[in-house]
């Protein structure tokens, strides 16, 4: 897989109904999520990204900070962000994936009606 030149070409759609913020995190998660920009991997600086993006600083801080909480990225000061190591990720992720497979049996689920359910739950994000 090659490393993603961010963002390349990938503009925001200005108008779509998903908020600006909410179309670059998703564009960075997929971007992890699929190994274009792999853990370590430096983020432009939210004033540069903006510029390029053609967004207000606010709106890419805010992608950058959602991204931090969910633990895709890490903000490491004057360093920059940065991609997060992905076994940090995987463990809180397996674990989440872990309880929600013990709920989904206790409660009669089927392996085929969890993964309509975790698909359902995704388009509502």
């Amino acid at each position: 897989m090659e490393e993603a030149d961010f963002p390349g070409a990938w503009r925001p759609d200005q108008d779509h109904a998903t908020p600006l913020f909410e179309q670059l995190r998703r564009r960075v998660a997929d971007l992890v999520a699929d190994g274009s920009l792999p853990a370590g991997r430096r983020l432009p600086p939210v004033r540069s990204l903006a510029a390029d993006l053609g967004l207000a600083p606010h709106t890419v801080a805010r992608a950058y900070r959602e991204l931090e909480e969910a633990k895709v990225v890490v903000t490491r000061g004057r360093a920059g962000t940065v991609v997060a190591p992905r076994d940090e990720r995987e463990e809180e992720l397996t674990t989440a994936a872990a309880a929600f497979a013990a709920a989904a049996s206790v409660r009669g689920c089927g392996f085929e009606e969890a993964v309509k359910l975790l698909e359902q739950a995704y388009s509502r994000l």
